[in-house]
């Protein structure tokens, strides 16, 4: 780019300024980038599993979902195949979204104890929750290539959510993408990933603390990994810390 022409940044503002959450949750339910995903996500919506066999699935990438003025960003792994890619809404229809939205009414950021479609009236106060992925990915597991192609939704979401006090990484997936999209961004001067563990908690700028907890998965909770004590703390600590 020569010296007369704006910046990467100025473009990336200038683009952004004319944006809204709700138009970035609609472009992100077109995104066809990623072959693999789309093939998954669409397939699984196709075939569907028994119990869910008369239902229809949403099957395309999933927004984000939540308060535009939030203070505190979850960000998680991946809509669950039978879950979020069903509902069309995070954490939304299966066992994590059981755990993720009981703690949250707990501490008075959800208006119900519980989600069950995207039409269900559940309403986020003060608490907006993304993914690092917005596709569900085979197995759970998302290429490291895909998670990239995935990250400019992350970073327009930080910069239309102004008021971000606490970031909350769900897994360490979720936690290290969080803290490369602040780090992106320049909202923080760490010069390198801190370690993931649950309960952590990390300045990453004076108006900016990102925390970890294990992820609310089936295989940490029935293992008791995560318990419902450990998880609470972590959103009792947000708190506090607001």
């Amino acid at each position: 780019m020569n010296g007369n022409g704006p910046s990467s940044r100025a473009v990336r503002s200038a683009v952004l300024m004319a944006r809204t959450i709700d138009s970035l949750q609609r472009s992100i339910t077109r995104c066809k980038v990623c072959p693999r995903l789309v093939e998954w996500r669409e397939r699984v919506a196709h075939e569907r599993t028994k119990r869910f066999a008369d239902q229809e699935y949403w099957g395309r990438p999933v927004p984000g979902f939540g308060d535009p003025n939030a203070r505190i960003l979850l960000v998680g792994l991946a809509p669950a195949a039978h879950g979020a890619n069903r509902s069309g809404r995070m954490f939304t229809g299966d066992e994590s979204g059981r755990w993720l939205y009981r703690a949250l009414f707990k501490a008075g950021l959800a208006n119900a104890p519980g989600s069950v479609s995207r039409r269900d009236g559940l309403r986020l106060k003060d608490c907006y929750i993304t993914a690092a992925c917005r596709c569900a990915p085979p197995q759970n597991k998302p290429l490291p290539q895909e998670l990239t192609a995935c990250r400019p939704f992350l970073l327009d979401e930080i910069t239309l959510l102004s008021q971000l006090r606490i970031v909350i990484g769900l897994g360490k997936i979720g936690f290290d993408t969080a803290f490369d999209a602040f780090r992106t961004l320049e909202r923080t001067e760490l010069p390198r990933r801190p370690k993931f563990s649950h309960g952590a908690v990390i300045p990453l700028s004076d108006r900016l603390t990102l925390l970890g907890t294990y992820h609310p998965s089936q295989q940490n909770t029935f293992t008791g990994t995560l318990t419902e004590p450990m998880f609470d703390s972590v959103f009792r600590t947000a708190l506090r810390l607001l």
